[in-house]
């Protein structure tokens, strides 16, 4: 008995293959779904008892050492998340349950806070996502992440966002505070301009027109925004990069970056499984350009090329950026976030402001 692989409604993958860690799997009997189980399935919200809330990374290819991901799965489901193997390491699939099952860390502010309380913590830019979307839908209703930003700005911590949801408008208030102080900066990740290539690859994401607008409402706030093109799916919105920069011009970003698909682990045949179900036309030369930029296999994890990837087609996609971005003017440097002249040596501000507990007003 196969594992039944159905387009439910509003959800990227159609399957849920078997955990690589677990000696067990459980396979749905197609003859024991009804309707709606066939049409749909609900999310599931389940609580993190986490114990920290910080993620330490060394990795050459990032430019952060430590990120906050306050939720972890994530509810837009796109088919090609490299963040869906990291549900493996809590017993689920990284098909369907990473996108039906969220694990919420309901106490992601107050484990932060205490972070920042302790004698050893260095103020540095804070990666705001990182592995999945903080703004994700079900922040609307649990404000985790915004409760998180007030603890960033209580601290002076600077932190850097990256999203796919206009929901981020929300929180400007707080962002603009920080801004003032050069503190943070967002940026919005726009993978295609086009409604239906979105709605298929990424479910339940703000549509580029409204990322777009998350832009210009940020920039007007006087908050840095930038775009990444993240991922630049060969064969299917690899030629969208000239537009989407220059849309996002339009809108008030400063800066841009972009990163090739990576299909990491059991990422690979999920996406494979969605691009014959939804461009079945174009699947052959969608995986053959996939190929051709990782030396032709599914994926390249050698630090150094995982996120470009190698070859011609690899080469075109740089020269495009950089022709295009530097004709708009967004390939200049990201300005460098502050952080305390004391860091190191205390982190709680004190009533004044500063960030010393041997402040000379406050004691």
């Amino acid at each position: 008995m196969a594992d039944v692989k159905i387009h439910r409604r509003g959800r990227g993958a159609g399957s849920n293959p078997a955990n690589r860690f677990e000696k067990l799997a459980t396979e749905l009997d197609a003859g024991e779904l009804d309707e709606e189980e066939r049409r749909s399935v609900k999310t599931q919200f389940l609580t993190d008892a986490s114990k920290s809330v910080l993620s330490e990374n060394n990795s050459p290819d990032v430019g952060f050492r430590y990120s906050l991901n306050p939720y972890r799965g994530c509810e837009h489901g796109c088919s090609y998340c490299y963040a869906r193997p990291s549900h493996e390491y809590l017993g689920f699939s990284a098909g369907l349950d990473f996108e039906t099952r969220i694990v919420v860390k309901r106490d992601a502010p107050r484990l932060l806070a205490e972070h920042f309380d302790r004698a050893s913590w260095e103020p540095q830019v804070v990666v705001l996502s990182g592995n999945t979307d903080p703004y994700q839908p079900v922040e609307k209703k649990l404000g985790l992440t915004r409760a998180c930003l007030e603890v960033f700005r209580t601290y002076r911590n600077p932190v850097s966002i990256i999203t796919k949801n206009h929901l981020v408008t929300r929180d400007i208030d707080i962002l603009a505070d920080m801004a003032r102080l050069n503190l943070v900066n967002v940026h919005l990740s726009i993978t295609s301009l086009c409604d239906e290539v979105t709605g298929k690859m990424e479910p339940r994401t703000s549509r580029a027109s409204r990322r777009l607008a998350a832009l210009r409402e940020l920039t007007d706030a006087g908050i840095p925004a930038g775009v990444m093109i993240a991922p630049v799916v060969p064969g299917l919105t690899d030629e969208e990069m000239p537009a989407i920069l220059e849309a996002a011009h339009e809108h008030g970003a400063a800066s841009a970056g972009y990163i090739v698909l990576r299909l990491p682990g059991p990422v690979a045949p999920i996406f494979v499984e969605w691009v014959g179900r939804e461009y079945p036309l174009r699947a052959s030369k969608i995986m053959s350009r996939i190929r051709s930029i990782r030396k032709g296999k599914m994926n390249d994890a050698d630090f150094g090329v995982r996120m470009r990837g190698t070859g011609q087609w690899a080469d075109l996609f740089s020269r495009m950026f950089a022709m295009t971005a530097g004709r708009l003017g967004m390939n200049q440097p990201r300005p460098q976030l502050e952080t305390p002249a004391e860091a190191g040596s205390a982190s709680s501000p004190s009533r004044c402001g500063t960030w010393s507990r041997r402040c000379p007003t406050c004691g």
